[in-house]
């Protein structure tokens, strides 16, 4: 089972799509996909939590990047809001009521940051992965504070949003597992000692959050699978913003990050705000919103795809971009 698990973790890129595509044929042809929304609270549980069981939040209170950390946050919570705010409203602009719903879910990724693959894919690219932990820690604890009042600001004329109910589910999906995965990592370091942890235990946490991701996003699609059948077209449309929004992300980052950081803290930088913890604002969008969350957690579903694609593409350009790391050979442009 384990061995599986590390299969889908390490293949996750083309998971994601199989597992979406499988989620349309079924909820679309095979049966009525309607109560496997009682399934998405125990699945974002499961892809939550192992990531906060391995979370070293030690490393918080290690270093001296404060100025990074700033400007990181600065911009996951002022200029990233702003532009999927932005690109809601060019895109998302019609009579019906589901363009208003796409808005709220692009808004969604944009207040939900640092998702646990910011330090995979920070270590893959050889960058700071300290550092982005410390993004990981500090995006999750903002953005569980800031989420529910910036939808109630920025969208509270599209979609009724209730703030108490809004961060009673940012609760029970970031702080719930956060306190029993950081009481099971202290359970498991204690009786088995910091080598072990190390060595057996903590690897065997992050296949099971890739499981969840999967999981999830089947769910998604098969929830929306019938609109979707009968609206091939609105595939594109989300498609369309989605795909600006991550392409001027990383322009952005990657010229802030070339000209003021050193390299490791750069790629630390880019994936602390271009991983955004779609798993969170998936869950939110489909618990928080009544009968309009399944329209709006199609748009974050659909993000999974490109958010992981242009990860593994963008780990390809790192090289160019950044220079080699310490014991490589240059890339060639």
């Amino acid at each position: 089972m384990l061995n599986f698990l590390k299969i889908l973790q390490k293949n996750l890129a083309l998971a994601i799509p199989v597992s979406m595509i499988l989620g349309l044929l079924a909820g679309g042809y095979l049966f009525d996909a309607a109560p496997l929304k009682n399934l998405i609270i125990p699945i974002t549980f499961l892809m939550v939590y192992p990531m906060m069981a391995t979370l070293n939040v030690r490393s918080v209170f290690t270093g001296s990047d404060l100025r990074l950390q700033i400007v990181t946050q600065l911009i996951n919570f002022v200029l990233i809001p702003l532009v999927v705010f932005i690109l809601g409203k060019l895109f998302f602009t019609g009579g019906e009521a589901k363009y208003g719903l796409w808005a709220v879910g692009l808004f969604l990724i944009g207040v939900l940051p640092a998702s646990g693959m910011t330090i995979s894919w920070t270590g893959f690219a050889k960058g700071n992965k300290e550092a982005a932990t410390k993004m990981l820690v500090f995006g999750l604890l903002i953005g569980a504070l800031a989420a529910p009042v910036y939808t109630k600001v920025f969208m509270g004329a599209t979609v009724d949003v209730d703030m108490l109910h809004m961060f009673q589910q940012i609760c029970l999906f970031v702080f719930l597992p956060l306190v029993v995965g950081l009481l099971t990592q202290n359970y498991l370091r204690k009786k088995h000692g910091q080598k072990a942890w190390a060595e057996v235990y903590s690897p065997m946490f992050p296949p099971f959050s890739a499981l969840g991701v999967t999981l999830i996003a089947f769910v998604a699609m098969a929830l929306k699978a019938q609109t979707i059948l009968a609206n091939p077209a609105d595939i594109l449309k989300i498609l369309i913003p989605l795909a600006i929004f991550y392409l001027l992300s990383y322009v952005l980052l990657s010229l802030v990050g070339k000209f003021f950081f050193r390299r490791e803290d750069a790629i630390a930088m880019v994936f602390g705000v271009v991983m955004r913890d779609l798993s969170i604002a998936l869950a939110i969008a489909m618990t928080a919103f009544g009968k309009e969350g399944s329209t709006i957690a199609l748009l974050i579903a659909l993000a999974y795809v490109i958010q992981i694609q242009s990860a593994a593409w963008y780990i390809r350009l790192v090289p160019r971009i950044f220079g080699a790391a310490p014991g490589e050979t240059p890339t060639k442009a």
